[in-house]
């Protein structure tokens, strides 16, 4: 099968995802994937389902180059990553069990996950004064039983939670950090609440969840006992790139959206489009995106020639989680009251994009590595 381009992915999201936006889907993980279950056959039909897996796990191979272009497509809608299942957290973890699961792991797990039978959720984040941007200060811990694990912790912020089959749970043992897989029927773990969240369209929204006596089988260690913040590493920086990519599809739908109403909206005698204020907020946010997309597409060809972007990426996620703001940002002031219209695309746009300053490491955690690595490296 030939790889898809952007061209189909944009038409996908534009007759099948887009009519299929909903207010009833802000704030509501179960109609959200009332939808997406309707979405992902049409999506396997079209030829775009799993980009990021390879193809003897049922994806479709794709190196991250060319992913970055897919992904952009796909971000125009919130529905369009999902339906493609290729959206957070389910993206990153199946990457995850793919390099670190046993093969139990990944037919117990990752194959349902990658058919879309299930999801998953990441639970790392703690409230204070537990693992937040600085994840050494983990508080969850896992204590070793005869024939397995006991683990303890509060769990806060996590994406996916609402509706997932099971958790990716760091807490720390004697050796070391270290990753477990518990399913969320376990009596041990359990859903304290949904978080409310300024980004509304979260698959799976946000949860807090409590793991109290939490007991799991030694087949519940994902990957090597003590290297959980290594593998935690190692999804981060994809986990990063792929934020960029489909909210970059975000951003270029809002401005899209803006451009057309200056063209047609009137105001003191002429049209919105000619007068330069706008001209000059169109223009810089068509320079935001272009930069923003030429550092994702480096990131993405260093990543795909096997380099590190330890750097690259986080420079790369502090420009383009500020620059999409700014486009979102300009794209509601254009449309004025329409820009603020909850029914409209654009206001949860702009809810939706301002958490990347936050998410996957703050704009400040990132400048202050960042210094300090340029200032001892000259």
């Amino acid at each position: 099968m030939s790889a898809p381009t952007p061209q189909q992915v944009r038409e996908f999201v534009e007759s099948c995802c887009i009519p299929r936006e909903s207010a009833r889907h802000l704030h509501d993980p179960q109609a959200l994937d009332a939808t997406l279950a309707e979405l992902r056959p049409l999506a396997q039909a079209h030829g775009l389902y799993l980009p990021h897996l390879p193809v003897r796990s049922g994806g479709l191979g794709l190196g991250w180059e060319a992913r970055a272009a897919l992904l952009e497509e796909a971000g125009r809608s919130y529905l369009g990553p999902a339906a493609m299942n290729c959206a957070a957290p389910d993206q990153p973890n199946m990457i995850s069990l793919a390099l670190q699961g046993t093969p139990a792991q990944q037919e117990r797990y990752l194959a349902p996950l990658a058919a879309g039978q299930l999801r998953s959720c990441f639970a790392m984040t703690e409230p204070a004064p537990g693992a937040g941007s600085d994840p050494a200060m983990l508080r969850s811990t896992a204590r070793r039983e005869a024939g397995g694990w006991v683990i303890d912790g509060h769990k806060w912020f996590i994406t996916g939670a609402v509706g997932a089959s099971f958790a990716i749970v760091l807490a720390q043992t004697e050796d070391g950090p270290t990753q477990f897989i518990v399913d969320m029927d376990n009596p041990g773990i359990r859903l304290v609440r949904e978080i409310r969240s300024s980004d509304p369209f979260a698959v799976g929204g946000h949860g807090e969840l409590r793991l109290e006596d939490c007991r799991v089988g030694a087949g519940a260690v994902l990957g090597s006992i003590g290297r959980g913040f290594e593998y935690a590493q190692q999804r981060l920086e994809p986990a990063r790139l792929s934020h960029c990519m489909r909210l970059m599809g975000r951003a270029r739908r809002a401005l899209e959206i803006a451009q057309a109403y200056a063209n047609q909206r009137q105001s003191f005698g002429s049209l919105l489009a000619d007068l330069q204020q706008v001209q000059a907020m169109v223009a810089d946010s068509h320079i935001d995106l272009y930069a923003s997309r030429l550092m994702v597409r480096d990131c993405a060809a260093r990543m795909d020639a096997g380099l590190s972007v330890k750097t690259e990426s986080a420079m790369a996620k502090v420009f383009v989680s500020e620059a999409l703001n700014r486009v979102a940002d300009r794209a509601a002031q254009l449309c004025g009251a329409y820009g603020m219209d909850e029914d409209a695309p654009l206001a949860p746009i702009l809810r939706e994009l301002r958490p990347f300053r936050i998410y996957d490491g703050a704009s400040e955690l990132h400048r202050a590595t960042l210094g300090r690595r340029f200032l001892k490296t000259h």
